[in-house]
């Protein structure tokens, strides 16, 4: 597979390189570095004054990005795969996302740093916009990766079941981690009136069939050595998605990226996005 690190220099970026350690060698490491380089906001100035000042910001930040890029390679865990360094002016999200594309790359990761939640939904951070428009798998670190022992992973329906075990085949990570199937139900009633009784017995019904869901699902990962349990609620995604984390303490959260698509996305958000924005939990999102 190949991997897309993106680096800024910040403390993220640093767990972000650490984190190589649990995933498998890569095909292709991919580093790169945006240059972020903004005009000068000053209207009286003269134009040809301006453009040297840029061109002496832009200098100065081409040097330290390549002196950022040696020491990032520097830092690289054993055996992480054959490494390439990109240095590149713009915006970085639609430079991350523009390289990610025409390199075919199958992962990108980035630690998360910018807006706080509210503003976020409104504009945009780095690691919101790469998860919504950026392709392949995303692995987004709001904090380090101490350790790769237990994931959860959260699915709806056969259609998350299926991308889940398409990319766990792949062996994404170096030793096999213990993975929580869990599946979350909506409170629901039927719409003509019953009692309390037959609506709890109904209920019971629609966990069994998750959970039965979750043990065939489970058992398709036991071959490329997996160790599974499986897990059901009633509740709201998000909300249940983070008291399962609580109890069965995982390092990493893996699902698929359901939801609204580009601006409207945005916007509201959807699952993924809303864990995002809790930012307790690295996040690995495919689909």
């Amino acid at each position: 597979m190949k991997i897309l690190l993106t680096v800024d220099g910040s403390d993220h970026s640093y767990e972000a390189v650490r984190s190589l350690k649990y995933l498998s060698r890569a095909e292709e490491l991919h580093i790169v570095h945006v240059l972020d380089v903004h005009s000068p906001a000053y209207p009286m100035m003269m134009p040809e004054v301006a453009q040297e000042l840029y061109e002496t910001v832009e200098r100065t930040m081409h040097d330290d990005g390549t002196r950022l890029l040696d020491r990032i390679v520097s830092l690289l865990p054993l055996d992480v795969g054959p490494v390439t360094k990109h240095l590149v002016v713009g915006s970085p999200a639609d430079q991350i996302v523009a390289l990610a594309e025409q390199l075919k790359v199958g992962l990108i990761l980035l630690g998360t740093r910018g807006f706080g939640p509210i503003k976020e939904r409104l504009i945009g951070s780095v690691s919101h916009r790469v998860l919504t428009f950026g392709p392949g798998v995303k692995l987004i670190l709001p904090g380090p990766l101490k350790t790769l022992h237990g994931i959860l992973l959260p699915l709806q329906g056969t259609f998350d079941a299926d991308q889940a075990l398409a990319f766990l085949q792949q062996k994404p990570f170096r030793d096999p981690p213990t993975i929580t199937l869990f599946t979350v139900l909506p409170h629901t009633r039927p719409p003509w009136p019953v009692d309390a009784v037959l609506a709890e017995q109904m209920e019971t019904h629609a966990l069994r069939k998750a959970n039965d869901f979750l043990v065939e699902t489970a058992a398709k990962l036991s071959p490329w050595g997996y160790q599974t349990r499986v897990a059901t609620m009633l509740g709201t995604p998000v909300e249940s998605i983070i008291q399962e984390a609580k109890t069965s303490h995982p390092d990493l959260i893996l699902m698929g990226s359901r939801g609204r698509r580009g601006i409207t996305r945005m916007v509201l958000g959807s699952v993924s996005h809303a864990l995002l924005h809790q930012g307790i939990y690295p996040l690995m999102i495919f689909g």
